[in-house]
């Protein structure tokens, strides 16, 4: 009887080693995937720039990179790069192939960001630097195997993988083409984003700038219809002066967030699916009220 117990035990044990073995390779890579996210990443564009976020499928590589393209009448060619986390910054030339002249970026966490098919670069292939969050890296070209002028993106978490890629609190995940509004390099470097203020689930859809002193975001939650609106300070950043969000649906009432705020006013949320509304805010006296738009 002791021998069957002894051998019913060393089953269970192997066991027991089989199942953990098994799981620890999946709780390895969450880690990572978790870690990649904990960089806050904002547009690689000058103060408010608006750009496409093509994460397209269909060839593209790696998958799950973005490829920054012109939004509207402002084309992308010739615009400042900057980098969309605090790291160091390796400078690399490929010559006619592959990503050409191309920025790596290793962040604090591990994780790390590409710049590529850049037209020109701020230091020497080979050489490195340190770099802050809104550093000049280079301008956008079609140095490599690029086609057209735009920038090559990507974000990798420690371990190497291409991730789904989050900028200004925007997801933009793979098949999707999103026009984001970088808060990069504005006055005063407000550390918020309003996909961080409006919270899980929200995109951008608009935006609008205050002149040099502020911007109005207005973001959408697909999943329960709801808008937000968020007006983020560019100048006086962390003391407190005036400034304001409204939203009005329209039908409704305007909800406003006013007061003398250190970095935004908002999220202002109302539900308004299928249905017109006006946006806006203020920083200071500059103040900007949107049209009946957004009615889809």
């Amino acid at each position: 009887m002791r021998h069957r117990n002894r051998r019913i035990a060393l089953i269970v044990a192997a066991l027991l080693t089989a199942v953990a073995a098994a799981f620890a390779p999946t709780l390895v890579s969450n880690a990572d995937d978790f870690t990649a996210q904990a960089v806050s990443h904002k547009s690689p564009f000058n103060c408010n720039k608006t750009f496409y976020a093509n994460n397209w499928t269909g060839g593209h590589n790696p998958s799950n990179s973005i490829d920054w393209q012109t939004y509207g009448s402002d084309a992308i060619n010739g615009e400042n790069v900057r980098a969309t986390a605090a790291g160091t910054a390796y400078f690399y030339n490929e010559g006619s192939t592959s990503y050409g002249r191309w920025v790596k970026i290793v962040h604090s966490d591990g994780s790390s960001t590409r710049y590529a098919h850049l037209a020109t670069q701020v230091k020497a292939p080979g050489s490195s630097m340190s770099v802050s969050q809104g550093t000049i890296i280079g301008t956008v070209g079609s140095t490599g195997g690029s086609t057209a002028p735009h920038l090559h993106y990507e974000q990798r978490n420690s371990s190497g993988s291409v991730v789904t890629p989050v900028v200004e609190g925007v997801q933009v995940p793979l098949g999707t083409k999103k026009a984001v509004t970088s808060s990069n390099g504005c006055s005063g470097g407000n550390p918020y984003t309003p996909g961080e203020v409006c919270g899980s689930g929200y995109s951008q859809i608009n935006q609008h700038a205050l002149g040099t002193v502020g911007a109005v975001f207005l973001m959408y939650n697909s999943s329960n219809g709801y808008n937000c609106v968020v007006t983020l300070k560019y100048t006086n950043v962390g003391t407190a002066s005036a400034v304001s969000a409204t939203l009005q649906v329209e039908g409704g009432t305007t909800t406003k967030d006013s007061g003398n705020f250190s970095y935004y006013a908002g999220p202002v949320k109302k539900s308004a699916p299928n249905t017109c509304v006006k946006w806006g805010g203020s920083v200071g006296s500059t103040t900007w009220t949107s049209a009946w738009s957004h009615c889809g």
